[in-house]
């Protein structure tokens, strides 16, 4: 369960409530005298792109199924193993596009 700090407005005194968060807007309806304040900053998790955090273990694992699955994603283009024949089709394929553009 989450501890807030809460300051009384009128002693100034600080205290700790532990309570579930569905039940903090009732508690601040119900104390128009307290104010919550924040004691520390709180803890921020960066996802994969912040910062050069590079996937690991098992999550190489997910992506290269999730790339075999979806080859022409971006995911799949990053993660996917290309055999031979899917390289040739794909240039083959550049090829002609850049033919029918072009009329």
């Amino acid at each position: 369960m989450p501890t807030y700090t809460f300051e009384n407005k009128d002693t100034g005194e600080a205290f700790e409530v532990d309570m579930r968060i569905a039940e903090l807007d009732q508690y601040k309806e119900d104390n128009p005298n307290l104010q919550q304040i924040i004691v520390r900053a709180p803890a921020v998790v960066g996802g994969l792109g912040s910062g050069g955090v590079k996937p690991g273990g098992g999550l190489d694992e997910v992506f290269a199924k999730a790339a075999e699955a979806h080859p022409d994603t971006p995911l799949g283009q990053r993660y996917g193993k290309k055999s031979i024949k899917d390289i040739k089709t794909k240039q083959v394929i550049e090829k002609h596009r850049k033919k029918w553009k072009s009329n």
